[in-house]
């Protein structure tokens, strides 16, 4: 019997006016890992608000470190390729291991920040010190004695603006390149030109032996007071307004600097207030625009919203902090997308040494922090993947031909967002093994499209592309006529009694099924129909012996289950090959495979991994745990930026970005043709509304509940008869009319 009620009436609602849509601290940052955040997808600013010696390291997603000599191709190994598969087939669990040209290990080129931007002032009076980061607006700002200094970079027009406001504004403004780590033989060249308004600062970085640099200018525009060379940039004396104008480019050769001060020379008018307010404004638009398309509160009171993010973090059972979180992944994840999609860092580093290269990793950690992009409503992330995507295709090409001797695509596991070559080989990582990643990095593309109706033409061919490379990889077939993924690679894990590569991932498996059968889909006819009939010949999914799905559906190879990543339940989450509704038996040994997965060494991202699968699982006891370590690992910084593993060790964007998306599974996971409504909501949260959700067959959600009882208004924008479940059994096909709210109550357990 339904348990949930229909009506035409329309709902809105807005968030608590004392929801805080930011974070604050009664302190400036000591560490860069703590400085407020900014960011326009090209440019970042990580905002320290100290007073004394003010600082703002700027940083570009295309700054990254040349490592000598021509870019690495992929390996030429398709010659090799029969001779390793018909070893693999007969038995031989090492043969991968010579699959290589015999290349040394090579990572990507690292991410690193440009400079900092700092303006030390001769004397300070320390009085009511704040700092704070509004996620609206993207604006850092401190203030203390008077002083006032407001940070953001602008969408609009691809500057880090920097405006400080104050009596007697005493100091030396400057570029300054010493950050940890930099490079020995950095080519460092400075010049300050003085003008009727201010100064134009510039800061040449050549990298040691190369004809690539990038080169900082920064106007600077003073209010009042008195303008001269200082020593080590622009000495200013008595002045009450600076404003700073800072754009970074990378490039060959030698930069016309002074074309590029005039551009941003061009971008003020006489008036230092009333320039900083017009560019806020027009930055603000399309930036409030994005960030407040989706809310979520969870009724926190409202002594605990107001309190700084160092107390809320140590109240890590507080509704208060899960509602600054979402708040803070969403807006860090919008601040790090645009020319390219966030990095291992996001957009941001205070130092060379960026671990793993501060590289895009496509095998879980990228994946991750986008996964909210459709449901959430940020285009602009799904956008920033789709250029990095179409920025490498050519590569990928490269990959396929060379490596595997096919058409078509296949996706690195690391790039520097330049290089789409996969190139990277050790023997217990062969990545160049992996054929999954194109799938996985199309995934959130084809999701945008099914919420949208909006197919772009590039991604139909890309799609077509990957279908053609499975035509040509899949020719090798087992004793029980199925075909066989041959070699295969599990990222990052190895099989207990074999090497790492070896056959049938269940990765591959899947990726290589939802790959083919999205094709078809997207291209109905001869086409369609092979990639279907190609895909109804893949090995089925293996249950174990401890009733867990395996991580390699080949007989014999046995289950390696403390490990950080999930690959094998890959079909169950991100993809809906494995549900509770359509393979309950296969859903619940992917259950088992959950229950008997450990954290190894506790990396953020395979907490929130396990959490998301759980989530598809309708597990909510083991969502609430899993997000209970996160919480309580200490991985949150004071800018709410996370750390790679517990203890805020090493920077990484993996939880603070993924967090979004754990949230939102837990409230409404939704398929072109089903809608699942509170599938795994935690005890814990007894009260809460989430708003404006977007589903994959085009509608919005609202969601509002408390007391055991949720009301869900569903919002249409195209006509669609879709499967409705909710936690109380209340199933049913739900008919919606374009336009037409609907509203549904039902019961939240």
């Amino acid at each position: 019997m339904s348990r949930f009620s229909l009506s035409g009436r329309r709902h809105g609602g807005t968030v608590p006016a004392d929801h805080p849509h930011g974070t604050w601290e009664p302190a400036p940052a000591t560490r860069w890992e703590d400085a407020f955040l900014s960011g326009n997808g090209t440019h970042g600013a990580l905002a320290f608000g100290d007073p004394h010696d003010d600082r703002v390291i700027v940083t570009h997603h295309a700054l990254v470190r040349p490592d000598g000599g021509p870019r690495p191709r992929p390996p030429a190994l398709a010659a090799q390729l029969p001779h390793i598969q018909k070893q693999l087939l007969a038995g031989d669990v090492t043969a991968a291991e010579q699959f290589t040209d015999g290349r040394a290990l090579r990572w990507v080129q690292a991410f690193h920040p440009a400079f900092q931007v700092r303006f030390v002032r001769d004397s300070v009076v320390w009085r009511t010190y704040r700092r704070t980061i509004s996620f609206a607006t993207g604006v850092a700002e401190a203030q203390c004695s008077g002083w006032r200094e407001r940070v953001f970079v602008s969408r609009a027009d691809d500057v880090v603006v920097q405006y400080v406001t104050g009596p007697g504004l005493d100091g030396d403004a400057s570029l300054d390149h010493r950050l940890a780590g930099v490079p020995d033989g950095l080519g460092v060249g400075r010049s300050v030109v003085l003008t009727p308004q201010g100064a134009w600062l510039t800061l040449r970085c050549r990298y040691p032996n190369s004809d690539l640099a990038y080169t900082g200018v920064t106007v600077a525009l003073v209010q009042g007071g008195r303008r001269s060379v200082g020593t080590t940039g622009l000495r200013i004396d008595g002045a009450d307004r600076l404003l700073l104008l800072t754009r970074v480019r990378r490039h060959p050769g030698e930069l016309d600097a002074g074309a590029e001060a005039a551009a941003l020379a061009s971008l003020a008018g006489p008036d230092l207030e009333e320039t900083y307010e017009t560019l806020l404004a027009r930055h603000e638009t399309p930036h409030r625009t994005a960030y407040e398309r989706v809310t979520f509160t969870l009724d926190a009171p409202r002594s605990e919203r107001g309190l700084p993010g160092t107390e809320l973090l140590q109240r890590t059972d507080s509704p208060a902090l899960l509602e600054r979180l979402f708040a803070a992944g969403r807006y860090h994840l919008l601040s790090a997308s645009g020319a390219l999609p966030p990095r291992l860092t996001g957009l941001w580093t205070g130092e060379w040494g960026t671990a793993w290269s501060g590289a895009f990793t496509t095998d879980a950690n990228l994946n991750l922090q986008t996964a909210s992009a459709a449901a959430c409503d940020l285009p602009e992330v799904t956008q920033a993947q789709g250029a990095l995507i179409q920025g490498q295709l050519a590569d990928w090409r490269d990959n396929a031909r060379e490596i595997f001797g096919a058409r078509g695509i296949v996706a690195p596991a690391h790039t520097d967002g330049e290089s789409g070559h996969t190139y990277h080989f050790q023997r217990e990582w062969p990545m160049h093994l992996w054929t999954a990643g194109a799938d996985w990095l199309l995934t959130p593309l084809v999701e945008q499209a099914e919420t949208t109706g909006v197919r772009p033409a590039w991604l139909a061919t890309s799609l077509t592309e990957l279908a053609l490379f499975y035509e040509d990889f899949l020719t090798r077939t087992g004793p029980d006529g199925r075909l066989v993924v041959v070699p295969s690679y599990s990222p990052e894990n190895r099989p207990a009694n074999a090497s790492w590569g070896t056959l049938n991932a269940t990765m591959d498996i899947a990726a290589a099924r939802h790959a083919l059968r999205t094709a078809a889909t997207w291209h109905p006819g001869p086409n369609g129909d092979r990639w279907n009939a190609l895909a109804d010949r893949l090995p089925d999914y293996r249950v174990n012996s401890d009733g867990a799905l395996a991580e390699w559906a080949w007989p014999g190879l046995d289950d390696t289950y403390d490990h950080r990543h999930l690959s094998h339940l890959y079909p169950a989450w991100p993809h809906h090959d494995i549900t509770p509704y359509d393979t309950p038996e296969l859903a619940k040994a992917a259950h088992r495979a959950l229950e008997l997965r450990g954290a190894e060494n506790h990396s953020a991202h395979g907490h929130l991994h396990h959490a998301l699968i759980a989530a598809r699982l309708r597990d909510h006891h083991r969502v609430a745990a899993a997000l209970r370590q996160v919480l309580t690992g200490d991985y949150f910084h004071h800018s709410l930026m996370s750390s790679h593993y517990p203890d805020r060790h090493v920077y990484n964007a993996d939880a603070a970005h993924t967090l979004p998306a754990l949230l939102t599974e837990a409230l409404m996971q939704s398929t072109p043709d089903r809608l699942v409504l509170l599938p795994a909501l935690p005890p814990a949260w007894r009260h809460g509304a989430v708003r404006g959700l977007r589903t994959r067959f085009g509608a919005r959600v609202d969601l509002t509940w408390a007391g055991g009882s949720c009301t869900a208004v569903v919002r249409p924008e195209r006509d669609a008869h879709i499967d409705l479940r909710t936690p109380a059994g209340g199933d049913g096909l739900l008919r919606l009319t374009a336009g037409e709210d609907r509203e549904l109550t039902m019961r939240t357990h």
